[in-house]
């Protein structure tokens, strides 16, 4: 029964549905903050269960011998280590989705303060003034909002401002022209928005191109008088660059719920009147927590159970509904790797992956994914479907896909081609009702051959005697040969031989039949078979 640490305060009803599900889960909400105990225990685990305050640091994740997954409950993932992760092959998972909605409507109640200047006519009001001259408000209906990143939370806030009149324009690599004229927004390009938004909205996750997109720069391109947003990431804007545009007036007001440090207990921006700020509230309603944390159980418990793959960072999704129908062809996928990665010994430049059939409609992420693990376990033993992607990338393997409609007598199969310096090699198989995967083309040479747990595979130049040759060689050397499939392009061309054994095939024996004249190339196999 696998096992889950719950290491952040999470709703009774989301660890319920660990045990519901048949997971074992250990609440203890204390232990995230505690980095030395959490580092003591972590080995026992194979999920971890977390909100923000537990930090998954690099060290963290090499104490977490079985970790398979970390799911986040929450949009942001800034506390955990990914590539640390991705590396060591587990999972991370979060829940863009639970928090959407109570975070855009944050960033429009956000919106609403600034235009109306709520929280200081609040504060004059209830210190018995009566400045009703001083509150003079900026009217929201016909202005133009600006979207920085219109994805989940982008793209609530979009309709909302379309709701209310506002003109809408959106800046975000990702958005098509259909999707945009769907929400009723219009795309620009970033200097475009700084340039006409009366409002800007930030609503884009941190990375390289995003960190610190408001600065000094940007803030120069827009109108003066311009009111700035932010309920996103802390990073997207230099503080200090703000500070300046606010006490100039060339920024009329900011909203800030999250800030470069956290928690924020100092800042300049607390010190300016038409500055609204709150301590990261954009997900802080009581439904938008209980979303999360019923999600990300959900999530990890569907991985840990039944193989389903939801709103990973690092791993393509794979639905509960066609896990089973996709598993047969992942193993397949890992097979086809793993063969070519045993007979290849030069380093690899290129991975070309056909989907031919019906498995051109399959989730061929994840099919790339376990063909990549498959190809370079012979190197790196701990290899999984998460970390392969990124250690193929390390060696800058260039990979490619191909999806091609149905090219032959099989439904579907898989074609995986590389490329050495040297020599291009091919390999294709599929899967039949059994759910077996099957060779069923090795270098342009059609066969049918079972996968077995202990093969030899060789070449040679089609002639009378192999069967002969290899039969006396193993009898000799009391090598049981348990099966034996054979293959050629055409009489007298190129050759290949498999043999199925009962134990590896012994080194001293490979060397007397690499040695044999007749033999072009003899290569030792070994695949993983559980399962099929």
């Amino acid at each position: 029964m696998p096992r889950v640490l719950v290491s952040d305060k999470l709703s009774t009803t989301a660890v319920q549905i660990f045990k519901d599900r048949g997971v074992e889960v250990d609440y203890l909400p204390d232990v995230g903050p505690d980095k030395e105990k959490l580092l003591s225990i972590i080995d026992q685990y194979d999920g971890l269960a977390i909100r923000s305050a537990t930090k998954v640091t690099e060290k963290l994740i090499a104490a977490a011998t079985k970790l398979k997954v970390i799911g986040r409950a929450g949009i942001g993932v800034d506390n955990v280590d990914i590539p640390a992760a991705s590396r060591k092959g587990i999972i991370v998972m979060n829940t863009p989705f639970g928090n959407s909605i109570t975070t855009a409507e944050h960033a429009v109640a956000m919106m609403f303060a600034l235009a109306r200047q709520l929280p200081e006519a609040n504060a004059s009001t209830k210190a018995g003034k009566w400045e009703k001259n001083r509150f003079m408000g900026t009217e929201i209906t016909g202005k133009t909002l600006g979207i920085i990143g219109c994805g989940n939370i982008g793209s609530i806030v979009a309709t909302r401002g379309v709701g209310l009149k506002m003109h809408v324009i959106a800046f975000d690599p990702f958005l098509s022209e259909s999707r945009a004229s769907e929400l009723g927004v219009e795309k620009v390009e970033l200097d475009t928005l700084l340039a006409r938004a009366d409002f800007i909205t930030l609503h884009t996750p941190m990375t390289e191109k995003t960190k610190n997109i408001i600065n000094a720069d940007s803030i120069a391109k827009m109108k003066k008088g311009v009111h700035i947003i932010n309920c996103a990431r802390g990073g997207l804007i230099v503080e200090a660059d703000l500070v300046a545009a606010l006490k100039d007036g060339k920024v009329a007001g900011a909203a800030i719920d999250v800030f470069e440090v956290e928690p924020a207990t100092a800042s300049p921006l607390f010190d300016l009147d038409n500055v609204v700020a709150t301590p990261h509230l954009g997900a802080a309603t009581s439904e938008a927590q209980e979303n999360v944390a019923l999600q990300v159980a959900e999530q990890m418990a569907d991985y840990l159970m039944k193989g389903a793959v939801s709103n990973a960072i690092n791993m393509p999704s794979i639905t509960a509904e066609e896990a089973p129908r996709l598993k047969p062809f992942v193993k397949l996928a890992e097979v086809l790797g793993a063969f070519v990665g045993q007979v290849t010994d030069e380093p690899i430049t290129e991975v070309e992956i056909v989907f031919d059939g019906a498995t051109a409609q399959m989730n061929t992420r994840a099919l790339i994914s376990a063909a990549l693990a498959g190809l370079i376990r012979p190197q790196v033993a701990d290899v999984n479907m998460v970390s392969a992607p990124i250690m193929v990338k390390e060696r800058g393997i260039i990979v490619s896909e191909v999806k091609r409609d149905k090219s032959g007598v099989f439904d579907g199969y898989i074609m995986l081609k590389v490329t050495t310096p040297n020599m291009t090699r091919s390999i294709a198989g599929t899967c039949f009702s059994d759910g077996k995967p099957r060779f069923i083309q090795i270098k342009g040479i059609n066969l049918d051959a079972e996968v077995g747990q202990h093969m030899l595979y060789t070449t040679n130049a089609d002639a009378p005697g192999i069967i002969g040759l290899l039969g006396t060689v193993c009898g000799e050397n009391g090598v049981n040969i348990a099966n034996f499939q054979l293959g050629r392009n055409r009489p007298g061309g190129d050759a290949i031989a498999l043999l199925y054994l009962d134990a590896p095939f012994p080194e001293n024996v490979l060397e007397k039949v690499r040695s044999h004249k007749a033999i072009d190339s003899a290569k030792r196999l070994q695949f993983d078979i559980g399962g099929f």
